[in-house]
């Protein structure tokens, strides 16, 4: 049985395995430095093993589907008969599975670049290539994985009277790791269930109580309409911090007043949260520059904490537009119209 034979059943044997689960996948691109270990085709003057390099750039398009393109190369020598091959070209990894270990099928095309040179011939010419294989990702970290793959590499050489044959079959095994740019999408937090409670019986008539003393609500600012985009400038006129600044004027006895800022997850985590500290103080100045005690304020940032909703949109556009509910400050301990009672 050839190697190509051997290659299909392993392939057939994967599929058997079982069909890919539905497990989230990294949208993020990422980069791949790989060694390659190839068996040239004999015909090429050369029969030793040898080693090269490669470097692809690669990205998960859908559930089922990885795409990687490229270029590597290796060289070999054998006494006066040397042979190098480059290969350019682009695979589809049909993936079996996206837990951390992710056996997969590929499929590919491309150019290669096949340079002979011995005391029989002098040839440098580029031909198309097709080659199919199989190999796995394993996990290693939320950004970090390895592959390894093993493929043949199926040359249609042009002027093959130069070469003194048609087609080339090169055996590769490459081994190289997968740094995603950035991190997965974080998880969505499952709701809770809910609490189903006897019902409490009635109970005895009693006289009213006295009526509570009110309570303040918290008071959610947009920070798009506040805020230039990456900037903590408040944008004036400033309506809304306008009628916070009146009440606090109007009863002096609300006191820590906590003014908290959020930003969505886009960005790095740092950045966000400076982003977020930043847009606090500048609302807590403000409210300071229209009479306000400062004392009776603190500003904090919690940056991509407490999200108010979750977005998974693969469009940049379309994913900050959906992300802009989390990107808000929020005055706590304040209302600016009637207060709520117990």
């Amino acid at each position: 049985m050839n190697n190509t034979k051997k290659i299909a059943l392993a392939a057939a044997l994967l599929c058997a395995s079982g069909a890919t689960l539905a497990q989230e996948i990294n949208p993020s691109w990422y980069i791949q430095p790989s060694v390659n270990h190839v068996k040239p085709d004999a015909d090429f003057g050369v029969d030793d093993r040898d080693t090269g390099g490669g470097l692809k750039f690669g990205k998960a398009v859908s559930q089922n589907w990885d795409i990687q393109v490229g270029a590597s190369q290796t060289r070999f020598e054998q006494g006066r008969s040397e042979y190098r091959q480059t290969l350019l070209g682009a695979d589809a990894l049909l993936m079996l599975s996206r837990e951390r270990f992710r056996p997969f099928i590929l499929f590919g095309l491309g150019v290669e670049r096949d340079k002979v040179n011995n005391p029989l011939r002098n040839v440098e010419k580029n031909s198309p290539y097709g080659t199919v294989g199989i190999g796995f990702q394993a996990s290693l970290t939320p950004q970090w994985s390895l592959q390894a793959d093993l493929r043949t590499v199926r040359g249609f050489l042009r002027d093959d009277e130069l070469f003194g044959f048609k087609r080339s079959n090169n055996k590769m095994l490459t081994v190289g790791v997968n740094y995603a740019f950035n991190p997965p999408p974080a998880a969505p937090m499952p709701a809770p269930a809910p609490v189903v409670e006897a019902p409490a019986p009635a109970p005895e008539p009693v006289a009213p109580p006295p009526p509570p003393a009110p309570r303040f609500q918290k008071v959610t600012l947009e920070a798009t309409k506040m805020f230039a985009f990456d900037k903590a400038v408040v944008i004036t006129p400033a309506p809304k911090l306008d009628e916070i600044a009146a009440a606090l004027q109007a009863d002096t006895t609300v006191t820590n007043v906590e003014i908290t800022g959020y930003t969505d997850r886009l960005g790095s985590e740092s950045y966000n949260q400076k982003l977020s500290e930043r847009r606090a103080m500048a609302v807590r100045e403000y409210l300071i520059g229209k009479g306000i005690d400062g004392n009776r304020l603190r500003a904090i940032g919690k940056g991509e904490a407490n999200p108010v909703v979750e977005c998974n949109q693969k469009g940049r556009a379309q994913l900050i537009a959906c992300l802009e509910p989390n990107r808000r400050v929020e005055v706590d301990q304040i209302t600016v119209e009637v207060p709520v009672q117990r």
